[in-house]
């Protein structure tokens, strides 16, 4: 089960083979709660509480100007900063690596993002990939690279497809 980060999960043993990584849920992480500066879930194991994989959610802005001309002629000049839902961070320990888990959590967050903006204003969510593999990660499911910039990003439209969900009225 999908669930935050609490102080029952074992963060001590959670090994990704990225430093930032790992370093970020056993040190950060915590704090970053407490403070509403992000969100973490997990993916544990129900008896051991072993962190398989996690990921974090915050409120972002993509500059108007780092979309392509195709995107920003669709949406409106008076915005210099687009809101979205930031997928900060996104790791698998090596245990799991390879089980589809990444894929599990992309979605889960995802999901939960595309939920978030029936009631706050979301555009998109966007990513910062850590490194190529991450990168294409992230292209596998269609994240659009932004022009100057490493990061990339998934419109909140194409997850209404996505989930088949009405909207709210």
């Amino acid at each position: 089960m999908i669930e935050l980060l609490g102080k029952k999960h074992n963060r001590n043993d959670f090994d990704c083979e990225k430093k930032l990584l790992n370093s970020y849920l056993k040190n950060q992480a915590g704090q970053d709660i407490k403070r509403k500066l992000s969100v973490c879930f997990v993916l544990a194991e129900n008896v051991t509480n072993t962190i398989q994989g996690y990921y974090t959610l915050s409120n972002n802005i993509i500059p108007l100007s780092s979309f392509s001309g195709q995107i920003r002629k669709k949406l409106p000049e008076s915005y210099s900063s687009i809101p979205a839902t930031l997928l900060g961070r996104l790791a698998i320990d090596k245990r799991f690596q390879g089980k589809g888990i990444g894929k599990i959590l992309l979605i889960d967050a995802l999901k939960r993002s595309y939920e978030a903006s029936h009631e706050i204003g979301s555009f998109a969510v966007v990513v910062d990939p850590i490194d190529k593999e991450a990168e294409k990660f992230y292209e596998k499911y269609d994240f659009i690279k932004l022009p100057d910039s490493g990061k990339m990003f998934l419109a909140i439209k194409t997850l209404k497809e996505l989930f088949g969900h009405v909207e709210p009225e």
